[in-house]
């Protein structure tokens, strides 16, 4: 009965209360999720177990939470959860060599109005990929931002790679026009 029943349907579902379309929408992504969070943390287990407590989560907030896009929602928390993960597990640093911090300081020439130009750019540009059409701003995040190949992006939206590269090449060259558009950039 749940398997024809859409993303929010199911979560309007859980939100009652009913553990068996948690169950639905834990089969429709877990696989993916799992993909998904193991190109960041590098390891198939602590991904699965990741995914897992996404999932304890989603059933624990149900009735503080209205997700509207249920699908983003899990890639964007995974993806959090991932990152959190890999902050959480890096190794204090002990000595000066491994920080090889004076290496750092030589070669750092950034200004403060290098840094905050740079940050002010760095918004402008991201306000511009947010007027992109969302399937060509989600392929140009994904591979520009998060650093995936294109083949691990069609494997995760379920399309062709060949699909991925046009809707990348779609999407840059509608940025490349959104910036010559752009007053700020212009100027």
């Amino acid at each position: 009965m749940y398997l024809s029943f859409t993303d929010e349907a199911l979560m309007d579902c859980i939100q009652q209360g009913d553990a068996q379309a948690l169950e639905v929408v834990f089969n429709r992504y877990y696989r993916q999720l799992c993909q998904f969070c193991a190109i960041y943390i590098k390891d198939s287990d602590v991904a699965e177990e990741v995914i897992a407590n996404l999932f304890m989560k989603v059933w624990d907030n149900r009735a503080d939470s209205r997700i509207l896009n249920v699908k983003s929602y899990l890639f964007a928390a995974a993806k959090n959860l991932s990152l959190n993960y890999i902050q959480k597990k890096k190794e204090p640093v002990h000595f000066i060599e491994d920080a090889d911090i004076s290496q750092q300081l030589l070669q750092d020439t950034n200004t403060p109005f290098k840094i905050l130009s740079a940050r002010e750019s760095y918004n402008k540009i991201l306000a511009l990929i947010n007027l992109l059409p969302p399937g060509q701003r989600q392929v140009l995040l994904m591979t520009r931002v998060d650093g995936l190949c294109k083949h691990e992006v069609a494997g995760l939206l379920g399309i062709t790679v060949r699909t991925v590269e046009t809707t990348l090449y779609q999407s840059l060259k509608k940025l490349r026009e959104l910036i010559k558009a752009s007053p700020s950039f212009n100027s």
